[in-house]
């Protein structure tokens, strides 16, 4: 676990900006920067990032948080893996702590197999500069057209033809066998797994050494082509995808996936500057690859072998893309040729020209390839019209699998009615099939569309939203500002103090949950920066923070610096807080008061009923007279201000 004080180090230290920057062009607009948002696709820009709140927010898909959040968000990374991220872009040693509940070595454990890791890609790159490795690995890569910076991206090597090469080294580096166990580097023997083959570098999407593939360069037939790292707790095979890491941004700017099946394929488009390419690492793929895929883009476009193999490879593996609601095509290569191969025959750019004009949408694709087989036969005809429902049915969008019946009707020569009775009952099969899974995923939306429901039905019935909103907005915003300055009196400290004797009338849920974990560390003696509420751990602090600090519109420094034109009327907008707070906060408490006013005047009439409780009358009406004086005061202050 990474101690409190290093992730606060990283949180202090690593700037929005410049995190943003390594993914986006940024274009600067007043004090904050824009550019086009990487979550949604736009054509203006409206992904704004506020250097000096160290922030950034789309206006228009809503996403927004500091870095750590961007990384998580962009990468799919977890908080640690979007910390350990920063920290190394930074260069800031982290310190880890341990839990009562877990020893140090469960806690070290992950962090341990990927040290091990990657002193195994070391070792097995610097085999690369033996004089066998160079003959023989370098050999085969150099044929194969690779050059040297490519072997590096990938991180490739070679594992010498040693039953204990790798296994002798860790141990004199101090390396413990059981780790090498635990990484997979070892067989059950104890010697090393990989042996007399080339070496694939595995990756997780932060970057990560998380295992390796090794291709056999003897001409063994009784040894497998490739074998791979075996399942870990960093590495788990249906969750990868081969290239990943280098190309995923290159995926969602080309708004479109390649897929192709083998290592070498992926690197040889790579080195063509054909980037937004993975494999599936030689398996079909999985439902939690394909998600990974639609974190950047929702178009898939799958490039097969064109032969009898990758025409069923081809029917086989689209169906798990289509039931995760991506657009889907495919591409024919040539029949015996691979991506590999097939673009240093015909070089880069034909190849791209071959896959832009090649590509077909797959259920229509499916459609044509099966009606050929089937001829003009009746009942092959039928099983046809099945298994392209079948297909079609997996489509979640309601739209899109209309206009595939209609088109695939037209084809087929059959009446759209008919397809789409025929879509109806294997959508109903799908469902019974997943019964149970589909009444707990309508549980858990129905759960969420509550909980993010909620605070706007709330909106209508509170009352005083607008003004609680306001004044949460103000304190987190302008946090640590001084307002007081020979009191040395932060706004934090400022606005608690004045609304303490109405903090208990809050009635929003969240508001209310965020000013008492206010007073909660003013009680504590803490007074926290506007960095602490943008990195709140709590999702709804932080996002209610980040909110309150980014607006869309910015004053320009141009008007001051440039044009010479100066506001006369008041401040520039960061510098007015002094009096924004003040009247924020007397407006909160003119709004506070006069309800307190009327619930006090109901309670004054229902005990004027009551001839025995004149003392508890009594009271009620000192209590109307002290809350009369306190809201005049309030008020003659408020318009004071309004005048000022």
């Amino acid at each position: 676990m990474i101690s409190q004080k290093s992730v606060e180090e990283v949180l202090e230290t690593a700037r929005v900006e410049e995190v943003v920057s390594d993914y986006l062009t940024l274009k600067r607009r007043g004090v904050n920067l824009i550019g086009l948002c990487p979550f949604h696709n736009e054509k203006t820009p409206s992904f704004t990032v506020s250097p000096t709140k160290n922030i950034y927010k789309c206006f228009g898909c809503g996403k927004a948080g500091g870095s750590v959040q961007f990384l998580m968000e962009h990468d799919n990374l977890s908080f640690v893996e979007a910390i350990r991220t920063l920290a190394k872009k930074y260069n800031i040693q982290l310190e880890e702590t341990f839990s009562a509940t877990k020893s140090k070595e469960e806690i070290e454990k992950l962090e341990s197999l990927y040290i091990i890791n990657e002193f195994a890609q070391k070792y097995y790159r610097d085999q690369l500069d033996t004089d066998f490795g160079k003959s023989v690995a370098l050999g085969y890569f150099t044929q194969r057209g690779f050059r040297k910076e490519t072997l590096k991206a990938f991180g490739l090597g070679y594992a010498p033809n040693q039953k204990d090469g790798l296994l002798r080294l860790a141990q004199q580096k101090g390396y413990k066998i059981e780790k090498l166990r635990e990484a997979g580097l070892l067989n059950q023997y104890d010697t090393d797994f990989f042996r007399n083959r080339v070496i694939f570098s595995l990756y997780s999407i932060s970057g990560r050494v998380i295992g390796f593939a090794g291709r056999i360069l003897s001409a063994d037939a009784k040894a497998p082509k490739y074998i791979n790292t075996p399942e870990t707790e960093i590495y788990h095979k249906r969750k990868f995808l081969y290239g990943l890491h280098l190309t995923k941004e290159h995926i969602r700017r080309a708004k479109n996936c390649l897929i192709v099946e083998g290592y070498t394929d992926v690197m040889t488009l790579y080195q063509n500057d054909i980037r937004n390419v993975v494999a599936a690492s030689g398996t079909s793929l999985t439902e939690e690859q394909v998600r990974l895929i639609k974190r950047y883009s929702e178009n898939v476009t799958m490039i097969f072998d064109g032969d009898p193999a990758g025409l069923k490879a081809a029917l086989r593996a689209v169906d798990i893309v289509l039931a995760q609601g991506l657009n889907v095509r495919v591409v024919l290569l040539p029949e015996g040729e691979d991506p590999d191969g097939y673009l240093k025959s015909i070089g880069a750019e034909a190849f791209a020209d071959y896959i832009e004009s090649k590509s077909e949408d797959f259920i229509l694709f499916k459609t044509k390839l099966l009606l050929a087989d089937a001829e003009d036969n009746p009942l092959l005809k039928a099983q046809v019209a099945k298994d392209i429902v079948a297909s079609i049915a997996l489509i979640p969008a309601l739209l899109k699998r209309s206009i595939y019946v209609k088109e695939c009707a037209r084809l087929m020569g059959l009446d759209e009615i008919v397809l789409m009775q025929e879509l109806k009952t294997a959508i109903a099969t799908n469902l019974k099939k997943k019964k149970h899974l589909h009444s707990a995923g309508l549980q858990a939306d129905s759960d969420l569309k509550t909980r993010r429901s909620a605070p706007t039905q709330k909106k209508e019935t509170t009352t005083d939203y607008f003004q609680e909103k306001a004044l949460l907005e103000v304190l987190l915003k302008f946090t640590d500002k001084i307002y007081l300055e020979e009191d040395d009196i932060t706004v934090f400290q400022y606005v608690l103090e004045m609304i303490e004797d109405v903090k208990h009338t809050f009635n929003d849920p969240l508001f209310k949950k965020i000013i008492d974990h206010c007073y909660t560390l003013l009680d504590n003696n803490k007074v926290p920066n506007s960095a602490y509420f943008l990195n709140h751990e709590d999702k709804d602090i932080r996002q209610f923070a980040i909110e309150a600090s980014i607006s869309p519109y910015a004053y320009s420094e141009n008007w001051s610096e440039k044009f010479q034109i100066h506001m006369h009327s008041q401040k520039a907008p960061d510098e007015n807080y002094h009096k924004e707070t003040l009247r924020t906060v007397l407006r909160f408490k003119l709004r506070k008061f006069d309800h307190l006013i009327k619930q006090n005047q109901a309670t004054i009439a229902q005990t004027e009923s009551d001839a025995k409780d004149s003392d508890r009358l009594l009271t009620l009406l000192k209590l109307h007279k002290v809350l009369l004086e306190q809201r005049k005061i309030i008020s003659d202050r408020l318009g004071q201000i309004v005048l000022s």
